[in-house]
Formats: C-alpha cells, sequence, structure tokens
C-alpha cells in the first residue's frame, strides 16, 4: 500500500503502555540517539581539556566550556533546519532519517580523526543531525495524538523516559571505555548506538501515521534556487568569519547567542505575519513568556554538561568503596532520576486530568525549582578538592530533575498545541531555540565558573531564575487567556 493512501493507525486498539503503539518507534530511535548523543557529550569536555599525557588535547577549561555551550546551542539551533526541511521539502520521516545518518557520521570523526580537527569535524556533524532529529521526533510524537487527547502530556513523559534511558546508560558504558581503554573508544561507541537506532527506525519507520511522511507546507519550485542561494551566502558568511578571525574559539558562544536571539525574533516575525486566525496568532503570543522562562531554565540546567562536570572532576568526592567513579558516570545520575519518576508524573498529569497545573504554572515552578537547584551547591562552598560528598550531588540533581520534568516534555507538547497548522513542525523548532538560546548561554556564563571561588556565581544564577519563575506564575492567569482554550 502507498504512502498517500495507507490509513493513520492513531485509533488502532494496540497500545504502548496505555499511548498509542507507534510512539514505541520514535520512543526507541530516541533512546539510541540520546545513548550515542550524551555518551559522547559526557566525556568530551574531558578529551578537550584533559593534558596530553591523560589522553586529552590540554585546551584551556574555560575554552573548552565555551566550546561546549556554543555547540549545544548549536545543536538545537540546527532545530530550525530540521524543521524547515521537514516543513517544506521531504517531511518529518525522511528528515529523521537522514539526520541519524549525519549524527552516527560525526560520532566516526570523533571516533577515527585525531585531535581538535576531529573534535571540529565530529561536533558540527552532530549538532546538524541532532538539530534535525530532535525536531521531526518531537513532530512524530505529537502526530499520535489528537490536539484534545488527555493522554498527550503523559505520552510525551513516556517518551521522555525513552530519551532518558538511553542518556543514563551512553555515559555509564562510553566513561567506562574511555577510562579503561581511551577516549577514541567511547566515541566509537557512541557511533554503534547510533546506527542501531537507525536500524531500528529503517524497519518500523513504514507504520507511522501517513502525515508523517507529507511535505506539510511544500516550498514552491520558484522559490528554490533563492533557498540555495541563501544557504550558500550563509556557508561563505561563516568561512570568512572563522578565516579573518572574527570567529575563533573565543568568540564563538556569544556569536551563537546572537545569532539565537536573531533568528528567534525572525521566527516569532514570520510566523505572526503569515496570515494566522486571530485565535492562532493569539497563541502564538502565549507563547512568548514561556520561551523565555524555558531559555532562562535551559541555561541553569545545561551546565551539567559543563560546570557540573568540572564540578565532578575537580570538587567531587567520587570514591566508591576504593573505586574512583569515573567523572562521566555523574551524567547518568539525572536520566536515573528521570526514568524512575517520569512515570510518576505520567500519572500523575493522567489521573488529574483537566485539574492539573496549567502549561504556564508548570513553566514558571520548573524555572523557580531549577534556581533552588543552584542555590543548594552554597552550603558546599569551600569544602575544598574532592570534598563534595557524592550524596549531596545526587540531592542536587534530584532537584534538577523535579524542574526538568515540570518544564521539559510540557514545554515540547505545549508547542505541539499551541502551532499554528502549517507551522507545526517549525513551532516545536521554535520550542527548541529556547533551548538553543540557553544552552548557549551556558558557553558564556560557564567561563565564569571558579572551583575556588564559586559562592557568587551559584547564588547571582540561583537568584535570577527563582525571580523569573516567580514572575511566570504571577502572570499564569493573563497567559492562559491568551492560550484560547489550550491548557
Amino acid at each position: 500500500m502507498s504512502s498517500t493512501t495507507k490509513p493513520d493507525r492513531r485509533g488502532s486498539g494496540r497500545t504502548f503502555f496505555g499511548q498509542p503503539f507507534e510512539l514505541s518507534t520514535p520512543f526507541a530511535v530516541e533512546l539510541w540517539e540520546r545513548f550515542s548523543f550524551y555518551g559522547m557529550q559526557g566525556i568530551v569536555l574531558l578529551y578537550m581539556y584533559y593534558s596530553l599525557s591523560r589522553g586529552g588535547l590540554g585546551i584551556d577549561q574555560g575554552v573548552a566550556n565555551g566550546i561546549m555551550g556554543a555547540y549545544g546551542g548549536a545543536v538545537y539551533l540546527f532545530t530550525i533546519l530540521g524543521a524547515w526541511i521537514a516543513d517544506r521539502l521531504v517531511g518529518a520521516d525522511r528528515t529523521l532519517f537522514g539526520s541519524a545518518v549525519v549524527v552516527m557520521l560525526g560520532h566516526i570523526a570523533l571516533a577515527l580523526l585525531p585531535g581538535v580537527g576531529g573534535i571540529g569535524v565530529g561536533l558540527v556533524l552532530i549538532a546538524l543531525g541532532s538539530g534535525g532529529l530532535k525536531a521531526t521526533a518531537t513532530t512524530i510524537v505529537g502526530s499520535l495524538y489528537s490536539r484534545d487527547d488527555p493522554r498527550r502530556d503523559a505520552g510525551f513523559s513516556l517518551y521522555y523516559l525513552g530519551v532518558n534511558l538511553g542518556a543514563f546508560a551512553g555515559p555509564l558504558l562510553t566513561g567506562l571505555l574511555q577510562s579503561t581503554l581511551g577516549f577514541h573508544y567511547g566515541f566509537g561507541l557512541a557511533a554503534v548506538g547510533m546506527a542501531a537506532g537507525l536500524v531500528q527506525y529503517a524497519i518500523r519507520r513504514r507504520n507511522l501515521p501517513d502525515a508523517v511522511q507529507h511535505v506539510t507546507n511544500p516550498l514552491p519550485r520558484s522559490r528554490r534556487p533563492l533557498a540555495v542561494v541563501v544557504a550558500v551566502v550563509g556557508l561563505v558568511v561563516v568561512a570568512m568569519a572563522v578565516l579573518t578571525g572574527v570567529l575563533n574559539v573565543a568568540t564563538l558562544p556569544v556569536a551563537v547567542v546572537a545569532v539565537v536571539v536573531v533568528a528567534t525574533i525572525a521566527y516569532f516575525v514570520v510566523i505572526l505575519s503569515s496570515g494566522l486566525s486571530a485565535d492562532e496568532r493569539s497563541r502564538v503570543f502565549a507563547f512568548i513568556p514561556l520561551f523565555i522562562g524555558s531559555a532562562v531554565f535551559w541555561s541553569l540546567y545545561q551546565q551539567q554538561f559543563t560546570v557540573v562536570t568540572v564540578y565532578a572532576d575537580q570538587r567531587l568526592d567520587r570514591d566508591l568503596f576504593g573505586f574512583s567513579m569515573p567523572v562521566s558516570w555523574v551524567q547518568s545520575i539525572n536520566p536515573i532520576m528521570i526514568i524512575v519518576l517520569s512515570g510518576v508524573f505520567a500519572a500523575i498529569w493522567t489521573r488529574l486530568g483537566d485539574r492539573q497545573p496549567s502549561t504556564p504554572t508548570k513553566f514558571g515552578l520548573g524555572t523557580g525549582i531549577m534556581g533552588v537547584a543552584f542555590l543548594l551547591f552554597l552550603p558546599f562552598v569551600g569544602t575544598g578538592q574532592n570534598g563534595t560528598p557524592l550524596l549531596a550531588l545526587v540531592g542536587i540533581l534530584l532537584v534538577f530533575t523535579v524542574a526538568e520534568l515540570l518544564l521539559s516534555p510540557t514545554g515540547q507538547s505545549v508547542a505541539t498545541k499551541l502551532a499554528p497548522p502549517k507551522f507545526q513542525t517549525q513551532m516545536v523548532a521554535l520550542f527548541f531555540l529556547s533551548v538553543s538560546l540557553g544552552t548557549a548561554m551556558t558557553g558564556v556564563l560557564s567561563r565564569y565558573y571558579d572551583p575556588r571561588h564559586e559562592a557568587p556565581y551559584f547564588t547571582v544564577l540561583g537568584l535570577v531564575a527563582v525571580a523569573v519563575g516567580v514572575v511566570l506564575l504571577v502572570l499564569a492567569r493573563p497567559v492562559l487567556r491568551l492560550m484560547r482554550g489550550i491548557r
């Protein structure tokens, strides 16, 4: 049966833990993609700033933090490109598959290419591929539910469980390989994980809803040459910036932040000026304060891969009954908590139904609680080299997790609910732009972290996030009115 006549299986009786059965397909592919992504991310910062004698590249620690933040921001910035390709050229299904191939090639480059060149090629390819994969996978999940299906938020929470199963296992195994055999073996395992995800998706993709294989807003043939010209000009501008020294490792984090801010403003303007109905326009305006809260949240949360990694290396007592735990294993603490608690949150939202907190309230709570998590580092200031108990960091990361479960799956869900029909995937990309902005900001902020003088750092950032969370809670009712019947 051809893809144009294949029925939508959303209404079939077969289920996946009470959700549409085909949720299992993006669940599994994201599990493997996150295995590779977080497995690599758990060791790549160490690879950059460890000395040559320890198998690293000897890059300055502050510069390495900046590169990680810029790379993370680029991952989510490239969701724009992935979403545009899906909506205008080839559809969500083909975009996801092609993006997964690019991710795998990036991990292979890290595993096989030595030195700074391997880092550059590998991180660029992974950022490009992950951007396309993230936006389209979320859209595919959203396509399995009607707009008013009460299972929707619970379904996104279950999907989030798959993400974190991979995020839990990846750093454990790549970290073990890195500490016993070397960094490049860890990167190689990440490539194997992405290959497993590709095989699974290739087998199951034909059973997805018909809509994800169609181009929702095709680009007219007459405008395709213009798109090619824009792409070429963009590449030339980047190349010239690098060759003239305007764009370098020192300016990269600020450059990514600037690009994301410009892209965000442009995206909102384009969507709002595209002939929307009054309700559609109101819902897009409602997304603006949610976007800001999300960006603040992610600017703290994503420091797990910069500041918290350095903290685990230099400030954390990692002794486990005489065994020195690999630094990257700290990255598996949050995912295991997500695995345990995501089902709890999904059950709570399902049980409460229409009585659950509104989306703006969840955003306010998530942002404020994230600020509290940073303030919880303060009692351990001054404990010295590797002086913070492991249990203390576990408790702090538990607070990270509660904040994340309030905001992240809810944010992906509300993006699909508030999206005008012809901007479905691109509205998801707009949510990921908030993640991009926050993550890029970690590259700017993390350079100010000093393990010897950390109290001002944790105090200022924690209080700012708490204040933003309180403002969002105050604005919850007005924002809910703008959402025009969507909670």
